[in-house]
């Protein structure tokens, strides 16, 4: 049988699902977080066309979870790949990755989850000429005696 004839359903899938996470993402970047709504993305770090500062990729050689919740800025999406700056032990990075690097997508406020199965047969080389450096934002020391730690039993249920 050659290749060209058979119908690839997992790619078709594959493509079908990451097209669901671009969109929410093409939204929230459009209207911001609805509700208590807030992502874990799961990447691949060292997949091609990743940009993470080399310390991320020093403690996270192989793939790595973002939360997009409170602290992150000036999220873009594209054909290919979604940008976001986040905070990094008080510092803001920007970091680029592809939706093929996505390995997973989660929103726990609505128990809603999908998987992936990453693949460098559709890797494309990102355009990234389409970004602008965005601006940094100040980030204001903690006062003395005051903590940035939040404890979560407050929300939990009893």
């Amino acid at each position: 049988m050659k290749q060209n004839d058979i119908i690839n359903y997992e790619e078709l899938v594959q493509t079908a699902i990451r097209k669901v996470m671009r969109d929410v993402l093409t939204d929230v970047a459009k209207n911001g977080l609805p509700g208590k709504h807030h992502f874990y993305i799961d990447f691949i770090t060292n997949y091609p066309g990743v940009q993470i500062p080399e310390f991320l990729r020093e403690d996270y050689p192989e793939d790595m979870t973002v939360v997009l919740q409170h602290e992150y800025w000036d999220l873009e999406i594209h054909d290919n790949f979604f940008a976001v700056t986040l905070s990094f032990d008080n510092a803001d990075e920007r970091i680029i990755v592809p939706f093929d690097a996505v390995i997973k997508f989660v929103d726990p406020s609505v128990n809603f989850g999908l998987e992936f199965t990453p693949s460098l047969d559709s890797y494309e080389e990102l355009d990234l000429s389409v970004l602008l450096e965005p601006e940094k934002k100040e980030i204001k020391p903690l006062a003395e005696g005051e903590t940035n730690v939040v404890t979560l039993d407050a929300f939990r249920k009893k």
